[in-house]
């Protein structure tokens, strides 16, 4: 089922999420519209909170990057064909390397993209779909998918890391997506429309 996406000044996006157990009510049901609704969207990660479910969980398809990669070839990419991932209760242990900048953009704040710099290397500890506990370094385009979907856990976005001056000259447009004065090719739920519409 394709969930809507929540829009930027929705409060469950600056909430910090919650473990869950493994016994999770319809957790495989939640991760299948998760994937379902990332595709429909055309994004490359969608973190729980996103969706309205202020949890510990992200999911993870890095195969677009790959995609674009083919064309202009980035040694940044490797390893992102069939980069397919679920994230449960993950905890970044370590980052390491140079920060490097990227132009991000996020599914709950359409048509907004600047440039965010992070580091280069990860390490990160989660459970698997299967609750099985992985340990598992990331680089590149990889540990950037995924460094951004742990911020959506920590009630983080992209432009909490931008400057206070870019971030002000945004402001108005950041207003008009909590209004749902925007036109998107996927379902939001807009915080601040007065009739929502799904």
């Amino acid at each position: 089922m394709i969930l809507p996406i929540v829009a930027y000044g929705d409060p469950v996006l600056k909430r910090e999420a919650a473990e869950i157990e493994r016994d999770h009510e319809g957790l495989n049901e939640l991760i299948d519209d998760m994937f379902e609704s990332m595709y429909e969207a055309s994004g490359v990660g969608l973190a729980a909170p996103q969706v309205g479910h202020s949890i510990r969980l992200f999911v993870v398809d890095g195969t677009p990057f790959a995609e674009d990669a083919e064309d202009e070839p980035d040694p940044r990419a490797e390893g992102l064909d069939g980069f397919k991932k679920v994230f449960i209760n993950p905890i970044i242990e370590e980052e390491s390397g140079e920060e490097w900048s990227f132009n991000e953009g996020c599914l709950s704040i359409p048509d907004i993209r600047e440039e965010v710099y992070r580091k280069e290397r990860i390490v990160i500890t989660y459970y698997d779909q299967n609750w099985e506990l992985q340990e598992e370094t990331y680089e590149g385009f990889a540990a950037r998918i995924i460094q951004h979907e742990y911020d959506h856990i920590e009630g983080i976005l992209f432009t909490d890391r931008i400057s206070p001056l870019k971030k002000r000259l945004l402001s108005k447009r950041l207003s008009n997506i909590s209004k749902g004065d925007i036109k998107v090719l996927y379902r939001m739920k807009f915080p601040l429309r007065k009739k929502q519409r799904s």
